[in-house]
């Protein structure tokens, strides 16, 4: 066994499983994916602690990109309940760990990303590993996908600040979003892991477990009234 393979073994022991994650073919799905190939090289020592890594630096007042920390992108995979059938939509995948992680569980994955440099190395390290059942396309998260939609799954890969209505409409009957909602800053600030469902053509969502995760980009609040 590799450095590696020592490190993603603790990692599902100690990380996952301890913090109730116990879906089988997750828990198998991140077993057997090299998270350090989704990590820059100067940072791959640490790619199976505990916390969510910088993948990408801040540009323009757009915020710097993280990969979500290991459990919290299992608690919410496991949240949207991901079946063999499922077309799914991973919005801000970044270097693509967390598609790589979808498409071990769903029919298709398309992992959404605004950058082009991250989405070229989604592709690269997605080509790399063989995974022949997702693609990445490059366009504003905000807006999400219609036009390859609707979709059984949506994963947020970071905080928002309110529901995101437009990917909430791109939802199958029957679909799940998964988002963590939270209305402070970019420093992994807590939220609320929040699960919304479309049933009858209408969604709700719950909020079911506390987790921090910095923001995703392009995302504002919708502006109120003041008097």
């Amino acid at each position: 066994m590799t450095g590696f393979e020592a490190q993603r073994l603790t990692m599902v022991e100690s990380q996952l499983r301890p913090n109730e994650v116990t879906d089988t073919r997750l828990l198998a799905s991140m077993r057997a994916l090299p998270r350090e190939r989704f990590v820059p090289r100067k940072f791959r020592a640490l790619a199976y602690m505990d916390e969510g890594i910088e993948v990408f630096p801040a540009v323009d007042g757009a915020p710097a990109r993280f990969l979500l920390a290991p459990m919290v992108l299992a608690r919410l995979v496991q949240l949207a309940a991901v079946e063999p059938r499922d077309a799914v939509l991973d919005v801000g995948c970044a270097t693509g760990y967390s598609t790589a992680v979808l498409a071990g569980l769903g029919r298709s994955v398309i992992g959404l990303e605004p950058e082009p440099e991250l989405a070229e190395a989604a592709r690269a390290a997605l080509r790399e590993l063989g995974i022949a059942n997702a693609d990445i396309v490059e366009g504003a998260l905000a807006r999400g996908l219609p036009d390859s939609g609707p979709y059984d799954v949506i994963l947020l890969n970071g905080s928002v600040p309110e529901p995101p209505k437009a990917l909430l409409a791109q939802l199958r009957e029957g679909g799940r979003l998964a988002a963590i909602l939270s209305s402070g800053g970019n420093q992994g600030s807590q939220g609320k892991a929040c699960l919304f469902v479309k049933v009858g053509g209408e969604t709700s969502g719950l909020a079911h477990f506390d987790a921090g995760a910095r923001k995703l980009p392009g995302f504002l609040p919708e502006p109120c009234f003041t008097f």
